[in-house]
């Protein structure tokens, strides 16, 4: 092998390298980012569920009716 195609393998693996690593990169970024979105969302349904439990209860339909009489 001449001294031209070592430099050319050398600058295509290198190539390859980068690349993956790149692309591995990006999918670790990804894969933060819906984790992140997951939780949010999960926090989101659970105060949803709490103001729910909140609005069809009893005592806050009895409250709302004692506040319209008071106006």
């Amino acid at each position: 092998m001449n001294l031209t195609t070592i430099f050319v393998v050398g600058i295509v693996c290198w190539a390859l390298v980068e690349i993956i690593r790149h692309l591995s990169e990006n999918a670790r970024k990804k894969h933060a980012h819906n984790d992140a979105l997951i939780k949010q969302v999960s926090e989101l349904q659970e105060r949803v569920q709490t103001l729910e439990k909140i609005v069809t209860s009893n005592d806050y339909d009895l409250k709302r009716q004692f506040d319209e009489l008071n106006r």
